[in-house]
C-alpha cells in the first residue's frame, strides 16, 4: 500500500528543521508515544536505529526506527518495523515562501498476518494516521 500525505505549515524551513530533528521535541507531538531508545548508529544519522514505544488505545507498540537518508533541508527518510508492518517513509520539506513550508511525507506500507488483513479493509486509516501525526507536529511546531 502507498500514499502521498502533505500539509503546509507555518515556519520558515530552517526552523522547522530543527525541531523535526530533534529526539528530544518527539513526545511533543507524537501521541502515545511513551519512550524511545537509542540503539545503534550515531544517532541521527544514516544507518541509526532507535526503538519507538506507543500507548495506542489499550495496546502498547513496539517499532524499530532506521534512518536511511539524511539530506536536510531537503529531505529525511526512514523504515519503521514493528511486527508484521513494514514501513518505508521519505519525507520532503519545500519552501512555499519566507514563513511557509510544505512537508510532504511518502509512505509505503508492506503488511503481514492480521494487519494485511487491516490494511485490506481500512486502508484510509494509514493514511489518516499519518496525516493526524503531521497535524500534530504542525500544531506543535507553530506554538513552539
Amino acid at each position: 500500500m502507498k500514499y502521498t500525505a502533505e500539509i503546509d505549515i507555518d515556519l520558515p524551513r530552517d526552523r522547522l528543521i530543527k525541531l523535526f530533528d530533534s529526539s528530544e521535541n518527539l513526545k511533543k507531538w507524537q501521541k502515545g508515544l511513551i519512550d524511545y531508545q537509542h540503539l545503534s548508529g550515531t544517532p541521527g544519522m544514516v544507518g541509526a536505529k532507535m526503538k519507538l514505544r506507543y500507548k495506542m488505545g489499550k495496546r502498547e507498540i513496539e517499532m524499530v526506527e532506521t534512518i536511511t537518508k539524511r539530506e536536510f533541508p531537503d529531505e529525511f527518510a526512514a523504515t519503521y518495523e514493528a511486527k508484521n508492518v513494514f514501513n518505508i517513509v521519505d519525507n520532503t520539506f519545500l519552501p512555499i515562501g519566507e514563513n511557509k513550508t510544505k512537508w510532504v511525507s511518502y509512505n509505503e506500507f508492506r503488511l503481514k498476518g492480521f494487519m494485511k488483513l487491516v490494511g485490506f479493509l481500512m486502508p484510509g486509516a494509514f493514511k489518516k494516521q499519518s496525516i493526524k501525526s503531521m497535524e500534530d507536529f504542525k500544531n506543535f511546531a507553530e506554538n513552539a
